[in-house]
Parts: C-alpha cells; structure tokens; sequence
C-alpha cells in the first residue's frame, strides 16, 4: 500500500488501516467531550429542570386522565350543572400544561443551542491542537470534509440528541405514570365466556405493551437500512460542497481554460452521487411508512377493541372505558416511542458516528503509526542546529541528508538542495515536528523558536496591521516601520490599508502574498529561519528585494535554512547541503484508525 509523492516529494500517507468503533466507543467519546466543557454545568441545570417540567406535565395529564370519567358520565346522564363544573376542571388543568408545554419548549431551545455550543467548542478545540489537523488530513477518508463534521453535523447531532432525548425522558415517564391508572382499571376488567368469568390482571397493560412491542420490532426490522444510507448521503453532500467551494475558488483557472462544462460534468457527477443517495433514503423511508402509518390507523380504534368485550358485558360505564381509552393512549403512545422516531433514530445514528468517529480520529491522530519509530527530538545547549543520521521515513522509502552528520550554527546561511521527488517539503516538515516519523536525531537550539515559512502563505481574516502583527512575535510594529518593510518588498501601496479587513489571500496575487509574508518575517525578525521553496517562485528583481530586506532586517547572528531548486545566489546561500531518497529503505506501513466504516480513498496519483 505505498503512497505516491508528488514532484516535490509532498507524501500522502497510502492508506489507513480501519477499524470500525462501536456505539459505545462512540458514546463515550461525546461524554468525555462535553465533561470537559465550560458549559457543562449549565446545560446539567437546564437538564433537570425540563426533567422537573416534564414530571409536572406528566401529573397534569393523569389528572386530565382522571378529568375524563366525570366529565363523560355527566355527558350521559345530561347534568348540565356537572357538565359546566367539569369543563372549569378541565381549563385550570389545561392553563397549567399550557405553561408547561411552553416552558417545555423554551428548554429544549435552549438545550439544543447549549448541546451545539459545547459539541462544536470540544471538536474545534481537538481540532486545532498542534499539528492534529495537519495529521488528521494526512489520515485519510475520515480527514476529508471536516468543516462538515462539526458544523452541519455536530449542528445536527444537537438537534436530534435534544427531541430524541426529551421525547424519551417524557414516554418514560408518562409510562410510570399512567401504567399503575391503566393496570387498576383493568383490575375491573372480567370477560364473560360461555358461561365461564375470566379475570386477567392488568389485561390493558399487557395488550398495550404487546401491541407496541409487535409494531417497534418491525418498525426496527424495515428502518434499520436507514443508519447506513443517511451517512452516506452526508459524506455525498460533503463531497458536493466541496465540488462547488473548489470551482467557486478556481473560476478564473477555469474561465481561462475553458473548463467550465468540465467542471459542469464534474458537479452534474456529485449531484448525481448525493440524488441517488436520496433516493435510496426515500424508498427505504416509505417502506417504513407502510408500517408505522399502518399502525397508527389501527391505533384509532384499537383501545375501544380491546376494552369493548367488558363494556357490551355492562361491567364498565360509558365514562369508565373512556377513561380506560385514555390511559391505554397515554401507555401506548409512551411504548410507541420508538416508532414515531425510528427515522430520527437511524439519523441520529449516522450523524453520532460521523461526529463520534471525526472526534476519536483526532485523539488516534497522535499515535498514527504508533508501531513505526519516531525521529528523536533534543536541544543543543551549544545553541546549533544539528541532524545525526536523520531518515525522515514515508511509504515510498526514506529521505534525508546526504551527510549523516550536520551541524548548522547561528548566523548560517544554508541552501538545502535536492532532485524532483527526494521529499524536500516532507523533509521541511520532519524538521518542524509534524511528519515525526522515521529515525536518527534532531537537535534544535537551546531557548531558541524555529520559525517556518510552507511554499503557500496563510493570512488569517482580518486587518492588514493584525495579519503583519503575528501574536507570537514581538511587540506591535509601528505604523512606520510596516510602511518601510511594505516599501522594501514593493508593496508599498498597501501602506494604507493597515486597518482595513479584508480577504488579503484573495485579493493579492501569488507573488504578493509571498512578498507579504517576508514583509512579515521581517518585522517579527527571527534567529532562526526555515523556508521551504518559498523564494523559488520569485523572479530576479523581487528575489533580490527579498534577500536583501533579509539581510537588513533580521539580526546579524540570524540562521537561515532555504529548502528549494538552488537557483539563488550563492553569496547569499554560501553553504550548501544535498537531499537524497533512498528507495531501497523500508517503507512506512499504514495506521489504524477507527473511523466507523468510512474507507480510506486511494493514493493520489504523481503530479506530471
């Protein structure tokens, strides 16, 4: 299973090993997410009290259970007095469940928009833990698409866990409540046999629990289908989104081009992919229907059923079965619980694993290829950087320096070299801690922080001053120093635009955006500089713009380590260093990641 690295030795991992986690994998991991959660206790508060508000609704419908016997029996005698008397009962018991119902309400909003605050903050937090989501991309099928995982899915998961879980905290009670006032008026219950009398204790009780026992076994049997089917239409949205986002970000490419019915063809596909995972959905959910609504039907007259043998005996009045008509209702819409939610349920089953798994992914993403060896990181108290018998280890065999031993002291320039494919960038990566897997020793500089600058820049969204003023560098540059560092690079006409916010890596052009990112190095001026290829896309003049705003602007015993083709100036880059791959070493295997039936996709093929 060996990956394909591109031109420029960038490895994808070849695949991941999975291993699908259980539903109490994936319960577990959403309790430990929200234990840690800053909102944690209130949504515990909020808990209780719709646990509270709900045992009180369900009080209140017993005594509207309790309402139907005198308010029936008076209809039947024709007591217009009793009559009236009972529908005063009957407002004061319905002005209180009224208020319940919306307190009821307002709680589960409020669960709901917790239960997402506290999902979303746990997966964003795991997510951008250092390096993990670098990894997790590099970890196959499970890192594709992970904006989805915890914005529509974790959005969703809220949903769905709050009505699921309010729903069945109410059947449950409303069960205990009213299956003491059902098995007591079945106590009365006796059927009269040829001549023979036969009483069987809590005979409504057990008709009840038998009937919705009979239809939530096939409402699981036919909607079972469903689990699987919902996530695999969400994994066929993602994929659309992601069709649609890549055109939307490639539209001048594509104008050019002329690719537009390509890329018409290519989203037609996806859409194709996410039609047919509805209408797989959809047949499966009218299947279901044929059960579910066929019980609902036969639930209309199946309490009067069952109770009107004791009824036409004359051993129950009018206002008695209705009452028994009642409870039955309230028993058996508690234990039909299951089949009024079995789609909802299948839903929240998909959208629990694909939260759940994204979640455990991002913990297992720190001990991928935890049977590999890792390279050794240490500090030299001398200060140096220093590479012992570095091999920086991947699927197509090994990279690393053609000298087993290097030591690169402060205020060194070094131009690191290498063909097409001996993995310059993973080896840029190795030395920054995120590809750690292969052997030998890296030895960085005591007190001293590495700064590293990929071939793409990365602005965050904001004003120019806060994409120039990096949080970890040093103070906050004057408003005179930006201009002159803007004006050494040729960017001089973004001098005054330092307070106005904007989407600088759409609005500069490729070169730009490098030139800024410089313009940042150099007000943050490190002593040590690792760049990889990111000066190999500059033509002469702002070449040398750059290396000499490099050379004014950062400390005289600054290190710089430039990882590239080698067609820069030598007297800037006096020494120099050779990568190598060696093919013939043992290649690394793939992970195990846990990643509930999601298949790892193939390799990616080698860029021509």
């Amino acid at each position: 299973m060996a990956g394909q690295p591109d031109n420029d030795g960038i490895v994808q991992p070849a695949g991941v090993a999975v291993e699908a986690s259980s539903l109490r994998d994936q319960v577990a991991t959403i309790r430990r997410g929200l234990a840690g959660s800053p909102v944690r206790n209130t949504l515990l508060w909020m808990s209780v009290s719709i646990m509270a508000v709900i045992i009180a609704t369900s009080i209140g419908q017993v005594l509207l259970n309790r309402w139907n016997q005198p308010f029936y029996d008076a209809l039947a005698r024709r007591d217009m007095a009793a009559f009236l008397h009972q529908l005063l009962v009957f407002a004061i018991i319905a002005g209180g469940l009224l208020v319940l119902n919306i307190g009821q309400t307002w709680l589960n909003q409020m669960i709901r928009l917790t239960l997402r605050k506290a999902l979303t903050m746990d997966l964003i937090d795991q997510w951008m833990r250092p390096a993990r989501a670098f990894r997790l991309a590099n970890a196959g099928a499970i890192g594709v698409n992970p904006d989805q995982r915890m914005q529509q899915d974790a959005a969703h998961l809220s949903d769905l866990s709050t009505d699921l879980g309010v729903g069945l905290l109410q059947s449950c009670i409303l069960l205990v409540s009213f299956v003491g006032v059902l098995w007591q008026l079945s106590s009365g219950f006796v059927f009269h046999i040829g001549g023979t009398s036969l009483a069987i204790p809590g005979y409504m009780v057990w008709a009840a629990i038998l009937y919705a026992g009979t239809a939530s076994w096939l409402s699981w049997l036919v909607g079972r289908p469903l689990i699987t089917l919902n996530s695999d239409r969400y994994t066929r949205e993602a994929e659309l989104r992601s069709s649609m986002v890549r055109v939307n970000e490639n539209v001048d490419a594509i104008a050019l081009y002329h690719g537009e019915a390509d890329a018409k063809r290519r989203l037609d596909i996806d859409l194709d992919t996410v039609l047919g995972a509805m209408r797989r959905i959809y047949s499966a959910q009218i299947n279901l229907s044929w059960v579910t609504d066929t019980y609902g039907w036969i639930t209309v007259v199946a309490p009067i059923l069952v109770a009107s043998p004791v009824y036409f005996a004359g051993d129950i009045s009018f206002g008695g079965l209705m009452m028994a008509v009642g409870a039955f209702n309230q028993v058996h819409s508690s234990l039909r619980w299951f089949i009024n939610n079995i789609g909802g349920i299948a839903d929240w089953r998909a959208t629990l694993m694909r939260v759940a798994d994204f979640r455990i992914a991002l913990d297992e993403t720190d001990v991928l290829h935890d049977t590999e060896k890792r390279i050794v990181f240490g500090e030299n108290a001398s200060g140096s950087l220093t590479f012992e018998k570095l091999e920086v280890a991947s699927p197509e065999g090994c990279t690393k320096l053609a000298d087993q031993h290097v030591e690169i002291h402060a205020g060194e320039r070094v131009m690191i070299t290498g063909e097409p494919g001996a993995g310059k960038t993973l080896f840029f990566r190795a030395i920054a801690g995120l590809w750690p897997w292969g052997s030998g020793r890296i030895g960085l500089p005591a007190g001293e922080t590495l700064i590293f600058v990929p071939r793409v820049p990365y602005f965050p969204a904001g004003t120019l001053r806060e994409v120039l003023d990096h949080p970890n560098g040093p103070a906050p540059a004057s408003d005179a120093d930006i201009a002159a560092v803007l004006a050494e690079v040729g960017l001089e006409r973004l001098s005054p635009s330092l307070n106005r916010a904007g989407r600088w890596d759409h609005e500069l052009s490729d070169d730009e955006q490098r030139l800024l990112a410089f313009a940042r190095l150099a007000l943050r001026q490190p002593k040590w500089l690792i760049i990889d290829e990111a000066l190999d896309a500059f033509d002469g003049p702002s070449l040398r713009r750059v290396l000499s705003m490099l050379a004014k602007r950062l400390p005289p015993d600054a290190a710089i380590l430039n990882i590239g083709r080698g067609q820069h100036n030598n007297q800037f880059f006096p020494r120099g260093l050779t990568i190598v791959k060696d093919a013939g070493a043992p290649a690394l295997k793939p992970a195990r990641v846990r990643a509930g039936a999601i298949e790892p996709p193939p390799a990616p093929a080698r860029r021509k």
